[in-house]
């Protein structure tokens, strides 16, 4: 990294992701999950699992189990079905968070609810250290896109800071006990503080494509120094992000793109 005020990009495209069409499941793969496995891309800081999922009507994962990791979906398009050991049943639709800290372990099942596919992003993240045999947990947010046209706003935060309240269902973002935060956004800049990793990710919202990305534009880069680069649709970028730092995102094309950035501590 040149200086403090530079953030250095290492994009991760669209054609490099891990993919697999299961039929009745379209899914990408960030880092290394199930049988993909890629050294180079194993996680970055606590985040451990980016996958992009869609999933054909009235079908998904049949009940299985997990434990220690930060697990959350953000529904991008149709409802996802969800069901767990701990009594919870939701239907979850467009601007959705659902969180479990699966802590001494869970089990639950995910599926497409109604006659159209589900399309949306599940992540895990490592739990901050001492928290991984908790009490599991379940949490539910809804952002519309207006909450997040043209802003970063924060979907998940740290548990353990003022940025989240440990209610079930509230405003604000969902509780993680990780330190890890999420941002989803329909485009625009801000700072990350200091030191900071950060992941970028464009959801692919034309269809499924495992070739070359296509469709919206973003620009990303430092505010004052440093490269830019253009990402499109389920292009991500690692980024080291400089002191004094600024990144700025832009719109490159003429419609809006839904994108998240993960920032962590």
């Amino acid at each position: 990294m040149s200086s403090s005020r530079s953030i250095e990009i290492i994009p991760r495209r669209n054609i490099d992701r891990a993919h697999a069409d299961h039929g009745w499941l379209k899914t990408f793969h960030t880092f290394s999950f199930a049988n993909y496995h890629d050294p180079k891309n194993e996680s970055f800081g606590s985040l451990r699992v980016l996958n992009e999922d869609r999933v054909a009507p009235r079908t998904g994962f049949g009940t299985h189990s997990h434990q220690e990791y930060e697990i959350f979906s953000y529904v991008i398009s149709g409802a996802l079905e969800h069901q767990d050991s701990m009594g919870n049943t939701e239907i979850l639709t467009r601007g959705a968070v659902q969180m479990t800290s699966t802590g001494t372990g869970i089990s639950h099942s995910e599926k497409a609810h109604g006659s159209e596919e589900v399309h949306f992003c599940q992540i895990w993240a490592s739990p901050r250290p001492g928290e991984g045999k908790g009490k599991p947990a379940y949490f539910t947010r809804h952002f519309t896109d207006q909450d997040k046209r043209n802003q970063f706003r924060l979907i998940v935060a740290p548990s353990n800071s003022s940025e989240a309240s440990l209610e079930r269902e509230a405003a604000g973002p969902a509780p993680i006990r990780s330190q890890l935060r999420a941002y989803a956004s329909l485009v625009d800049p801000a700072a990350i503080p200091e030191g900071r990793k950060a992941y970028i990710h464009v959801v692919q919202k034309s269809g499924y494509n495992p070739g070359n990305a296509k469709g919206v534009r973003l620009r990303v880069g430092a505010q004052i120094e440093g490269p830019i680069i253009e990402l499109r649709e389920g292009d991500g970028s690692y980024m080291f992000v400089g002191k004094d730092a600024e990144l700025k995102v832009e719109n490159a094309g003429e419609d809006a793109v839904e994108f998240l950035l993960f920032d962590m501590e």
